[in-house]
Order: C-alpha cells, then structure tokens, then sequence
C-alpha cells in the first residue's frame, strides 16, 4: 500500500522533545492528525533497556481515531536499528520514524541527528537495516543540510528512497541555523522536484493559511506541524476542515488524565508545567498563576489554580 493511502491525512505532528508526550498526542489525534510521532528515542538507549526511554513509547489514542502513530528513534549504528525496531514495545507501532534531523550539540557530537546527513552511507545502512528487519513502514526526518555551505536535502531525500524509506519529512533550515531564522520551503520544494512524493513540508507553519501556502508552493504530499501546534492541537482539524468545539480547560484535563495513567503525579506535575505556560500564553493575567502553578507539584492543585483562572478570563 502506498504511503499516502496508509494514512487518512497528509498532516503529520512532528516531534518535539519534552512536548510531544503521550498527552500531547492524544489532543492531537482527537483533532484528525494524521500521523502522531513520539518524542525521539535512543535506539541505544532502547538496548541497553533505559527504564526512561521505555516511558517515552507509552501512550494511548481516543478511541475510533483515525491517526496513524509512529515512533522516532535516533542514532547512528545500523545494527541497534536491527535489534531494537523488533521489540515488541516498537511493533505496536504503525511507523517506525528515523530521526537525521536534531541540531541539538550533544546528539550531533554522538554522530546522531543531524550529523548523518553528513555521512549518507551510513545513514542508507540505518534506513536499510530498519526497513529489513521490520515490517512498518520507515520515515525519516532530516532538514536542509548541515551548514549554508552544505545543503544537501534532495540527495539525501533521494538516498533515503532508495534504501527502503516510504516518506521522508525535510525542516527548511540547516543544522547550522538551529531553529532560528526562516525556514527554507524553496529547498522543500526541490526535494520534491528531485525525489517525489511523499514528502512532509516542516518548518514556520503555525496556521491553516501557512499549511495551504506551503503546500501549494512546495507540492509537497504533507505538511508537519512541531511548534506551530503547541498548546493548540485543534490546528489539525482547522487546517482539515472539520468542524471542532475548542473547549481549553477539558484539554488541559485531558492532557493530565492521560500522562497519569503512564507517569508518576510528581512529574507529571512538573512537566505540565511547561505545557500550561503554552495553552494560557497570552490570556490576562496569565503570569500571575503561572507563578503560581510553577510553586505546586500536585496535579490537582494546579488544575485547581487553571479552572479558577480561566472562570475570570
């Protein structure tokens, strides 16, 4: 089957460290996201059977949803690919997505992320070896190239194709930029020119006119949303079309409920913290509670301080 058919959306929700928990995927496949995508976990990390790393695959869907969801690992050796895309915990998945894309110091030092782009054998044996040694269809997400100086999406876009990869995902920006700046969707669209559909257009899309933009320029098959989505999944059923009511407080209930089925109340706590300083971003008085919620470490206690403080927004 086709990729594009094996998914009910081109709309993919791309990754983020710390933000696309279990929680956050949840809203967003109860908004028709496509395609869900876990934080990106350490194939290594996975081998050497990292109780943290294992946390990171938990997760539930709402049920009837439509939403495909994949799991992001990342590294560099070949062969952890080949052992650990066949444990069970990675089997329940519907995508396995390889991560050549993350700027982040410390995983480039390692030779993983965005590094690979740099060495594009390798990388085609980490593609390969995953897609022979299980049955999911393989993503892989990368950006523009490592530098100005080396952009090099197309090719690599086309290496990824043909060692096995079903879609690929580009950012339009260079490891070199990090998240700064504006991102590329002229490169976007030469990987498509060059290596064809499906490709997921990344990067500065924030609303359903941005989406539609993208899309129409790039002729890309998807569009993956990463920050654009924060503390608004709904984006997903604004860009489809599909009438939403937006209720935040039940969100933010609902984000809550579902991290406390898989993770200790502690850090659940502490973790929605962040999420929360996204969802009220913006609202009157909003830095008074957060204050005030960044003081509790129970669960209870914040959404307690959240439903008062909404009551009078």
């Amino acid at each position: 089957m086709k990729f594009e058919s094996f998914v009910a959306n081109p709309l993919m929700q791309a990754p983020l460290a710390g933000y696309t928990d279990a929680g956050f995927r949840y809203l967003c496949c109860k908004y028709g996201c496509g395609l869900v995508v876990t934080e990106m976990v350490s194939a290594m990390s996975l081998k050497q059977k990292n109780r943290v790393a294992f946390d990171l695959l938990k997760g539930r869907m709402p049920k009837n949803s439509v939403s495909k969801v994949a799991v992001q690992l990342f590294g560099h050796d070949p062969e952890v690919f080949a052992e650990v895309v066949r444990y069970d915990e990675i089997q329940k998945f519907d995508v396995i997505d390889i991560n050549m894309g993350c700027p982040v110091h410390k995983v480039v030092k390692n030779g993983d992320g965005s590094a690979l782009m740099l060495d594009l054998p390798l990388a085609s044996k980490v593609i390969s070896q995953t897609v022979k040694h299980s049955k999911k269809p393989v993503t892989v997400k990368f950006r523009k190239g490592f530098t100005e100086n080396n952009v090099n999406a197309p090719e690599f876009a086309k290496m990824c194709f043909e060692s096995g990869a079903s879609a690929v995902t580009v950012h339009g920006r260079t490891r070199e930029q990090m998240y700064t700046g504006q991102a590329d969707m002229e490169t976007v669209r030469s990987v498509v020119e060059a290596a064809g559909n499906p490709v997921y257009a990344n990067g500065d899309i924030k609303s359903k006119e941005d989406a539609d933009r993208v899309k129409q320029y790039t002729g890309a098959f998807g569009i993956a949303i990463g920050r654009g989505a924060v503390g608004k999944p709904y984006i997903y059923a604004d860009i489809l079309g599909v009438p939403f009511e937006k209720n935040l407080y039940d969100d933010i209930c609902t984000h809550y409920d579902v991290l406390l089925e898989f993770l200790p109340e502690k850090v659940v706590a502490c973790e929605m913290k962040k999420h929360l300083a996204v969802y009220l971003k913006g609202l009157r008085g909003v830095k008074n509670v957060m204050n005030e919620i960044f003081t509790r470490n129970s669960a209870d206690d914040q959404l307690r301080l959240v439903k008062d403080f909404l009551k009078n927004v």
